[in-house]
């Protein structure tokens, strides 16, 4: 199987992990407020997020030196953390951030 496709899967059930473990905040509202709060370990925006949302959130990670990563559909973000759409998700272990990082390099 093509490895980005199994490594995607990866990044998606890390995802799910994460957030059945209590350590993501999802939708825009929650990641902005984790990233100020000093929690966030790593942002994830989706790739059909607005220009704006983009934007403002790579502004706010290079701001508050918190990695950012374009990554997925707002539909595919939602789904692996069990929810409806979701244009931005803060990785708040640093752990699930490694590992998901690692996944995508």
């Amino acid at each position: 199987m093509n490895r980005q496709i199994t490594d995607e899967r990866k990044v998606y059930s890390l995802l799910g992990l994460a957030a059945r473990a209590r350590k993501l905040a999802s939708g825009e509202f929650m990641t902005e407020k984790s990233v100020k709060a000093g929690q966030a370990v790593l942002v994830i925006t989706a790739q059909d997020a607005s220009d704006n949302t983009k934007k403002n959130f790579r502004d706010m990670c290079t701001y508050y030196d918190v990695p950012f990563l374009l990554f997925g559909t707002k539909e595919e973000l939602g789904h692996a953390i069990g929810k409806e759409l979701r244009a931005s998700l803060a990785v708040n272990d640093a752990g699930f951030a490694e590992a998901i990082r690692k996944a995508l390099d």
